[in-house]
C-alpha cells in the first residue's frame, strides 16, 4: 500500500518550497536593488558632479577674463587676486571632474582644457607685463589683449564645450544602461513573484481538499452526538429556568441593597465633603490674612518702584534729546559734504561718474539719517507718554490698598462658613446611621434567595451527568478527528 501524506505534512512541504521561493525573490530582489543603486550613483558622479565642475571651469574662465580686463584697465591690485582667484577655482573644479571621470578621452580633453588655460594664462600675463611698464599706452595693450589673449579664451571655451558635450554624451549613455539594468531585474522579480504565487494557490486548493475528505467521515458522527445533546440539554432549559425565578428574587434584593449602598455612599460623600470645605474655608481665613499682608507690601514696593521709574525716564529722555541733536547736526554736515562732493566729481568729467554715485548715496544715507532723528524725537514723546502712565499705575497702587482691606473683611465671612459647615456635616452623620440599618435588612433577604439558588442547583446536578457523558463521546470522536489530521494513515 502507497503511503498517504498527512495533513500537517503536506502543509510542513507547502510551507518549505514558499520559504524557499520567498528567499530566492529576496535575493534577486536585493541583487536588483544594488545594481539599480550601482546606476544611479554612476549617473550622480558623471551626470551631478562632473557637469556641474565642468560648468564652474566656464564660470571661472569668464571670471578671469572679466577679472584681467578690469585690470587692464584701471591697474588696480584687486583685479588681480581675483585673477587668482578665478585660477584656483578653475584648477579646484578640474581636480573635481577627474574624481569621476571614467574613459581616456575624457580625460584628454580635461588635459587639453587644462593646457590651455595655462597657455591662455601666459598670454595674459605677458599683456599684464606691458600694461604695468612705466609710461604704458592702454590702446597698445587693448589691442594686444583683443589680438593674442581673445583666441587663446575662444580655443579654452571650444575644449570646455567639447569636454561638456562628452560628458553629457556619456550622462545619457549611463542613464540608457541603468534603465535597461532595471528593466531586467524587474522583469525577474515580477516572474519569481507570479511563480510563487501561482504555487501558492496550487497548494492550498491540495490541501484543502485532502481535509474536506478526511474531516467529512468524522461529521456524522459529530452530528447524532449533538443530538443526545441537545436533548440533555432540554433538561438542564428546564432546571435553568427554575435557578431563573431564584436569581430574579436575587437581582431584586440586590436592586434594593444596591439602592441602600447608595443612600450610604451619598451620604458619605456628602460629609466627607462637608470635612473638606469646613478644612478648606479654615485655611482660607489664614491664607486671606497673609494675602492681604503681602498685597501691601507689594503696594508699597511698586510705589517705590513707579517714583524710580520716573526719575530714571526723565534722566533718558534729556540724554536722548541730546544724543538727537548732535545726530541732525552730523546729518546736515554730512549731506553738506554730499554735495560737494557731487560738484566736484560733475567738474571731474568721465572719471568722476563712480564718484559721483558714491557722493550721491552718502546723501541719500544724511536723508535717512535725518528721518531716523525726526523718528527719535516722537520716540521722546512717547517716553513722555510713559511718564503719565506711571503716574497712573500710583493711582493704581493706591486701588490695591482698598483691595487689602477688603481682603481682611473677608477672613471675618469665611470663618462664619465654617461653623455653618460643621452643622451640615453633624447631619449627615446622621443619615448614614439610618442607611446602615436598612442595608442589615436587605443583607438578610439575600442570605434566603441563595439558600433557593442552591436547591436548583443541585436539581440540575442530574442533567449535567448526562451532559458529561455526551460530552466524553464527543471527546472521542474529536480524538478520532485528531489522528486523521496529525498520523498516518493508509489508503
Amino acid at each position: 500500500m502507497a503511503r498517504q501524506w498527512t495533513y500537517g505534512q503536506r502543509l510542513g512541504f507547502g510551507f518549505i518550497v514558499t520559504a524557499v521561493l520567498t528567499l530566492v525573490t529576496g535575493a534577486v530582489t536585493v541583487w536588483a536593488l544594488n545594481t539599480v543603486v550601482a546606476g544611479k550613483d554612476q549617473v550622480i558622479d558623471v551626470g551631478v558632479k562632473g557637469l556641474a565642475a565642468a560648468q564652474e571651469l566656464r564660470v571661472a574662465v569668464e571670471a578671469k577674463s572679466s577679472a584681467a580686463r578690469a585690470y587692464l584697465l584701471t591697474g588696480d591690485q584687486r583685479y588681480a587676486q581675483q585673477i587668482t582667484a578665478a585660477r584656483a577655482q578653475f584648477s579646484a573644479a578640474a581636480e573635481r571632474i577627474r574624481e569621476v571621470l571614467d574613459t581616456t578621452e575624457e580625460r584628454d580633453l580635461l588635459d587639453q582644457a587644462a593646457a590651455g588655460e595655462q597657455r591662455h594664462q601666459e598670454v595674459l600675463q605677458s599683456v599684464i607685463s606691458r600694461r604695468d611698464a612705466p609710461g604704458a599706452n592702454l590702446d597698445a595693450v587693448s589691442s594686444a589683449f583683443e589680438s593674442d589673449v581673445v583666441p587663446q579664451r575662444d580655443a579654452l571655451d571650444r575644449r570646455i564645450t567639447a569636454l561638456v558635450t562628452l560628458l553629457d554624451r556619456d550622462l545619457h549613455t549611463s542613464q540608457d544602461a541603468a534603465s535597461r539594468r532595471a528593466t531586467v531585474s524587474i522583469v525577474v522579480v515580477v516572474s519569481i513573484a507570479v511563480l510563487s504565487v501561482g504555487f501558492g494557490i496550487v497548494s492550498g486548493l491540495t490541501l484543502s481538499r485532502a481535509l474536506t475528505r478526511q474531516v467529512a467521515g468524522t461529521v456524522g458522527h459529530i452530528r447524532s452526538s449533538s443530538a443526545q445533546l441537545e436533548a440533555s440539554a432540554g433538561q438542564q432549559a428546564t432546571g435553568a429556568r427554575e435557578q431563573a425565578t431564584a436569581m430574579s428574587e436575587i437581582t431584586t434584593t440586590i436592586e434594593e441593597l444596591l439602592i441602600t449602598s447608595r443612600q450610604i455612599a451619598e451620604g458619605a460623600q456628602r460629609v466627607a465633603k462637608i470635612a473638606e470645605e469646613t478644612a478648606a474655608a479654615a485655611g482660607a481665613g489664614d491664607s486671606t490674612i497673609e494675602e492681604a499682608r503681602a498685597s501691601i507690601a507689594a503696594i508699597r514696593r511698586q510705589v517705590d518702584l513707579i517714583v524710580q521709574h520716573m526719575l530714571e525716564l526723565g534722566q533718558r529722555s534729556q540724554q536722548i534729546g541730546g544724543v538727537v541733536e548732535l545726530v541732525s547736526e552730523l546729518a546736515e554736515q554730512t549731506n553738506i559734504l554730499a554735495i560737494n562732493a557731487t560738484i566736484e566729481a560733475s567738474g571731474a568729467g568721465e572719471w568722476g561718474r563712480r564718484f559721483a554715485v558714491v557722493a550721491d548715496e552718502i546723501r541719500k544715507l544724511a536723508d535717512r539719517t535725518a528721518g531716523s532723528a525726526k523718528e527719535i524725537r516722537a520716540l521722546i514723546e512717547d517716553v513722555r507718554g510713559a511718564v503719565n502712565t506711571t503716574v497712573m499705575a500710583t493711582e493704581t497702587g493706591a486701588k490695591a490698598v482698598d483691595a487689602g482691606t477688603r481682603q481682611f473683611n473677608a477672613v471675618t465671612d469665611s470663618f462664619q462658613q465654617i461653623a455653618d459647615l460643621v452643622a451640615s456635616t453633624t447631619e449627615s452623620a446622621r443619615e448614614i446611621e439610618l442607611s446602615t440599618k436598612q442595608q442589615t435588612t436587605a443583607v438578610e433577604q439575600v442570605n434566603v434567595a441563595v439558600t433557593d439558588t442552591a436547591r436548583v442547583t443541585q436539581e440540575s446536578e442530574t442533567s449535567a451527568v448526562q451532559t458529561r457523558q455526551t460530552a466524553a463521546h464527543l471527546t472521542g470522536l474529536s480524538t478520532t478527528l485528531l489522528r486523521l489530521v496529525s498520523a498516518d494513515t493508509s489508503t
